[in-house]
């Protein structure tokens, strides 16, 4: 049977019994046969089979219909029931047809018993039955033996009724002339102008509120998917959907789409004369246009869906059901429409669902989980919080790949796409600390390298604590080497000094005092220098000084040879830190400043500011303190940090609790993750172990963004090219001119010489 609208299956009936009424006029001289034995296979079998095959049960047939349809066959048959005047062969046949409909009764009564029961195996026995109904519950299977039986009972004498009954059967039940008129009145509208525009129809199988629709792919049709389909809904006004996925099987297979318009009602007269109630057609593709063109539809965009959104969704957090998992995966940017707004998420983790979607059909799929990122402004090329959530089933849609274009002010970009992060305010990511975490290798010093050329660009002064020795040559241009080798020198031969003196008064014993003097001098230099220095880097490990820790005391050398003294100790890279913080946090301290001055930068921070079970030496958790105390009083005079670790668990949380930025990179371990968790969201932070090299995590006070996001650092050296046109560094003296004190404290050192102690 063809799949026609409920419209055009009443059309096909009154065909069927008009052509019945003319064969009843050539039959028996009217167009009805007359009551009694003559019209029994006309009034109680045929009108039952048309009125049932057509309008009560058009596809299929439930074990209650079964029942509608056995008990008036069987009742029927008892009314005419001439059992003592009939010759054998009739009996028989009565029995036949009459077994026929007890038979079907008491299987479709024995389906509806053991369906209920409760027994899983007795459910089993009804399935069968059911299986079984569905062919020999159909009413023509039911009531075309009664139609023969009639005949054979009734008409066998009658060979002018006999034959023309027949061709009423196989007019009517057999091929339905009223079936090929309908079928064939469509083809013909299909050729015509306005049929042409419609490629294919589908039944409505059911509404799923909201904005879900399941359409039921009639026999010979085919609906692509990812294609716009119009829809004629005699409740509401028309609607154009977008097909998404195949769902199952119910009598045909059954596609999801979702709403993507609603058409104005009257607009589209053409359409709706085609379509009949609750019908779907797949349009061409040229009168499409035309419609998305009035409705302001944007059909790239269309072609961009990739899923719906699901239920548990929230303001932050976005849940959306996979309709198209190409191009999906973590880090690209979807868009949903929210109040009539295009609201950006990010794509942050997924996993596997399955559920009911009609009647038994069940299906898995996959449900993405994404961040909101917020609303794009494009005068300010920054993105802003939006505090509302968006409709579920709502399409969202995978934002376009698009080349990113570098730009001086941005720091990266979200992947695949020319979305740009930028650094909100340069001054924060000093003053209110930062810090850029992550393994080895995925990228934190060359991210650390830029973010410090843009300080230094900005007139903040950097100072490096570095024990990998690289920032020297990644901001070489930035670094004046002749000149800062012999600051290095002073500060090395003041750890020479008395290196080996004690002293009564314990904090004036070892080389630590000649140290401390040396860097407040140099650094006092450099923080107040106006001759272009930006950038003064130390290495902690290559201080090799010593201090006294208590009062001198008298200790036995050999039997009777006592002397008095005190013990030295070598500082460690951890004390120098100390020393360096504390120093420029004093220097500072003497005007308090709003805009950043010094940024202090503690690359392998795990080895300069340990957290305390972390620590090599004792005395270490004392220098990790003072370290804190500078940062946490710096910045109000314009003092903060840049810290660099690979391993967030052995950072002092004094300082990590302080960084109001974090760029968090590839990490695995469950402490670096659950800390992290309190900045950029347990989201986020679960899926660190899968970030890709040179991308970070991006949130906190320096970030552009309101929200945590997932971005593609810039290439350094495209991002040299670039911010190098805007920003020259700094030209320095000569080496010759550039060495004045150098010059001066090596004449002093030669006079030193000559003055003998």
């Amino acid at each position: 049977m063809n799949r026609f609208s409920q419209k055009e299956r009443v059309v096909s009936l009154g065909i069927d019994l008009l052509l019945l009424l003319v064969i009843c006029f050539f039959a028996f001289g009217s167009f009805y046969p007359p009551v009694g034995d003559s019209g029994f296979w006309f009034y109680t079998a045929l009108l039952s089979v048309l009125v049932g095959s057509k309008i009560v049960t058009p596809f299929y047939v439930k074990p209650v219909d079964a029942i509608s349809y056995a008990v008036p066959a069987f009742v029927s048959l008892m009314l005419v029931n001439n059992w003592g005047a009939w010759p054998i062969e009739t009996k028989f046949s009565f029995f036949v047809v009459s077994a026929l409909s007890a038979t079907v009764f008491v299987s479709a009564l024995l389906a509806i018993i053991f369906n209920n029961w409760g027994n899983e195996r007795l459910q089993e026995v009804s399935n069968k039955i059911r299986i079984f109904l569905e062919v020999f519950a159909k009413p023509q299977v039911i009531y075309t033996p009664i139609i023969i039986f009639a005949m054979y009972a009734y008409h066998i004498g009658a060979p002018n009724e006999l034959i023309l009954i027949s061709i009423a059967i196989i007019l009517t039940v057999a091929m339905s002339t009223g079936d090929v008129v309908v079928k064939t009145f469509n083809r013909l509208r299909k050729i015509t102008k306005i049929g042409l525009r419609v490629v294919d129809f589908a039944e409505i199988a059911a509404y799923q509120q909201p904005n879900i629709i399941l359409l039921r792919q009639v026999k010979g049709s085919d609906l692509p998917l990812k294609k716009i389909v119009y829809v004629k809904d005699k409740h509401f006004n028309s609607k154009l959907v977008l097909t998404l996925d195949l769902v199952g099987r119910d009598n045909g297979v059954l596609i999801r789409s979702v709403e993507i318009a609603s058409l104005p009602s009257s607009r589209y007269k053409e359409l709706e004369s085609i379509v009949s109630n609750d019908r779907a057609a797949l349009i061409e593709d040229s009168y499409l246009q035309e419609i998305c063109v009035k409705e302001n539809i944007d059909l790239e965009e269309v072609g961009h869906v990739v899923g719906i959104v699901a239920p548990d969704s929230s303001i932050e957090r976005l849940f959306f059901e996979v309709v198209d998992n190409i191009n999906v995966e973590e880090g690209r940017l979807v868009t949903v429409t929210v109040q009539n707004q295009k609201i950006l998420y990010q794509i942050v983790g997924g996993l596997t669902k399955e559920e009911v979607v009609h009647q038994k059909n069940t299906y898995g799929y996959l449900r993405a989980q994404a961040q909101q990122v917020g609303i794009w402004n494009e005068e300010r090329r920054k993105l802003t919080q939006f505090s509302w959530l968006p409709n579920i089933n709502e399409p969202v849609y995978l934002e376009a790949q698009e080349k990113y274009v570098i730009e001086p002010d941005t720091i990266g970009h979200f992947p695949n796409s020319n979305y740009q992060v930028k650094i909100g305010n340069i001054n924060h990511l000093v003053t209110h600390n930062t810090a850029i975490l992550g393994i080895l290798g995925v990228g934190k010093s060359m991210l650390a390298i830029e973010l410090l050329e843009r300080m230094m660009s900005e007139g903040i002064k950097v100072v490096c604590l570095d024990l990998t020795d690289q920032y020297s040559i990644e901001l070489s241009d930035y670094y004046n080497a002749p000149y800062e080798e012999a600051c290095l020198t002073r500060l090395r031969t003041a750890t020479e000094q008395d290196r080996d003196a004690w002293q009564e008064n314990p904090e004036q014993g070892g080389s630590l005092p000649n140290l401390k003097n040396a860097f407040f001098e140099d650094l006092n230099g450099f923080i107040n220098n106006t001759d272009g220095h930006v950038l003064k880097i130390y290495n902690p490990s290559e201080f090799v000084a010593t201090r006294q820790d208590r009062a001198p005391g008298s200790f036995q050398l050999t039997p009777g040879n006592w002397q008095r003294g005190a013990p030295l100790f070598s500082v460690t890279p951890v004390e120098i830190t100390k020393i360096v913080s504390e120093t420029v946090l004093e220097i500072l301290s003497a005007e308090m400043s709003d805009s950043a001055k010094v940024c202090l930068v503690y690359e392998e921070a795990h080895s300069l500011v340990p957290e305390w079970n972390s620590v090599v030496a004792e005395g270490d958790k004392h220098a990790t303190s003072g370290t804190a105390r500078a940062i946490l009083q710096g910045r109000k005079f314009g003092l903060g940090c840049l810290l660099i670790t690979q391993r967030t668990a052995n950072v002092t949380k004094t300082i990590l609790n302080q960084c109001n930025t974090i760029f968090a990179m590839r990490t695995f371990d469950d402490t670096g993750k659950d800390f992290l968790g309190n900045y950029i969201g347990r989201d986020y932070a679960q899926s660190l172990s899968s970030v890709k090299e040179r991308h970070a995590v991006f949130f906190g006070r320096g970030s552009s963004c309101e929200n945590p996001v997932l971005m593609k650092v810039n290439d350094r050296d495209e991002f040299r090219r670039i911010y190098r046109e805007a920003h020259r560094p700094p030209v320095f003296p000569q080496p010759e001119a550039a060495l004045p004190v150098a010059e001066e404290q090596q004449t002093a050192t030669e006079f030193d010489d000559e003055i003998p102690f």
